[in-house]
């Protein structure tokens, strides 16, 4: 055994077999791969207007501070996000985007003897997490692409500590009923922590409505995450947020680092909050894009899973692979998601009407010469 393999087993078994999340391919990397002068990336749900130009501002103003360490309680933005959503400052978790409240929530509550359920196709972080954690997965079949909750229900059992729900779904965009999610929530035993993450609510319709905080007052192991990197283009500057009930967000904040949340997107979150003319336009900007990208496929005869998200998943009816690299040599980057079992599909992030018109031109050619 040579050093390099005795360090490797110095670490937990869980962490050991562990394979890290793997995001998509930067813009950088490409330009330097293939020496394109133009990369349009629609591979990591970012929105494409950029932050607001409230959030501009309120980072502009607080660079001459960056010698001072943030608030590391995040009172304003605490403060701000209390009194849009009518909960309680205790209520609130502040996250490194939603993924640190994701392994907070593990890192608090599991242990190797305890299980923890999600979804096939959902969001590639709940196994990390889990794993990280050393506890065991329990995977159900997906439903259509998207969440069983009967399956779900039918897994738990005493040794079940946490289940993750991911509402719209990452990758698939698909949308739960809130009256099947909250009969769901209802049927858990209060030994389970169930996780809402709703990392993508901004996007869905206003037909369909997402009105989770009101369960919090019911249900104290619930626990929603939410983030400002998708709809308020923040996704570079992380941030992310947990509302709960005290008790579940006083067990969180004692695992949270004290800084985990750096002063400029402290000062660009809230005042991205206040920032509804961004917001609306963003809203908009998917919808009308979402559009164009299914009307492209249609038009291709290709299917895609309806999504309620910034993002949409597109059967290729073939290997989705070399559709993706042929992509990346025309200078457009996508998303792979055979590592959520499905590898016919690529996902596609919802762009600029330019971007999303030159990706289904580069789509069409490349289809008519496979």
């Amino acid at each position: 055994m040579d050093n390099k393999d005795k360090v490797y087993n110095l670490a937990v078994a869980g962490v050991q077999q562990l394979i890290p999340y793997k995001p998509g391919k930067p813009i950088e990397e490409l330009e330097r791969e293939l020496g394109l002068g133009r990369i349009i990336k629609l591979a990591s749900n970012e929105n494409p207007l950029g932050p607001g130009k409230k959030a501009l501002a309120a980072i502009q103003a607080i660079l001459p501070e960056l010698a001072l360490y943030p608030d590391g309680s995040g009172f304003l933005l605490k403060q701000a996000l209390a009194k849009k959503y009518a909960v309680d400052v205790d209520q609130i978790t502040l996250g490194n985007g939603s993924n640190e409240i994701l392994e907070l929530v593990a890192r608090a509550f599991l242990t190797p003897e305890l299980e923890v359920i999600f979804s096939q196709h959902a969001f590639a972080v709940y196994p990390i997490v889990t794993q990280a954690a050393g506890a065991t997965a329990v995977v159900a079949p997906a439903l259509n692409y998207g969440h069983d909750l009967d399956a779900m229900l039918e897994r738990v059992s005493e040794k079940t500590r946490l289940v993750f729900i991911a509402n719209p779904n990452n990758p698939t965009g698909t949308l739960l009923s809130q009256a099947s999610l909250e009969r769901f929530i209802s049927a858990l035993p209060d030994t389970v922590v169930c996780v809402l993450d709703e990392a993508y609510f901004e996007f869905v319709s206003s037909a369909e409505p997402i009105n989770s905080i009101d369960w919090l007052k019911r249900y104290p192991n619930l626990l929603i995450t939410r983030t400002f990197s998708k709809a308020y283009g923040l996704a570079g500057l992380r941030m992310g947020y947990g509302l709960s009930s005290p008790e579940l967000a006083n067990i969180l904040n004692r695992v949270r680092q004290p800084f985990n949340n750096n002063m400029l997107v402290l000062a660009a979150a809230e005042a991205a909050l206040t920032d509804e003319e961004h917001l609306q336009q963003t809203v908009a900007v998917n919808a009308q894009g979402m559009q164009q990208l299914t009307e492209g496929f249609k038009n291709l005869g290709l299917e895609w899973i309806p999504s309620a998200g910034n993002f949409v998943l597109v059967d290729l009816k073939q290997e989705g692979l070399p559709v993706y690299e042929a992509l990346l040599r025309k200078g457009i980057i996508v998303r792979p998601v055979g590592v959520y079992e499905l590898p016919d599909h690529l996902r596609i992030s919802i762009g600029t009407k330019e971007e999303n018109q030159l990706f289904l031109e580069a789509l069409t050619d490349i289809l008519a010469n496979v």
